[in-house]
């Protein structure tokens, strides 16, 4: 099961193909070749990508 690399929450939704929302915290996730992508929505809709933040071991999924 997916969890949230920021908060450790499993209540996470689904919003669209490999996509992703963290109901805990409110980042959104994407997921693409194993690797979790995070992300912080803006108020104007855009994305902003917050994957420095992580190590890419916290990001990894599916091993």
């Amino acid at each position: 099961m997916l969890s949230c690399p920021n908060c450790q929450s499993k209540d996470i939704g689904k919003i669209g193909i490999n996509q992703y929302y963290c109901w805990n915290c409110f980042i959104e996730l994407s997921l693409n070749n194993g690797l979790i992508h995070t992300h912080q929505v803006e108020e104007d809709g855009t994305l902003s990508s917050l994957d420095d933040l992580f190590d890419e071991d916290q990001r990894q999924y599916g091993i």
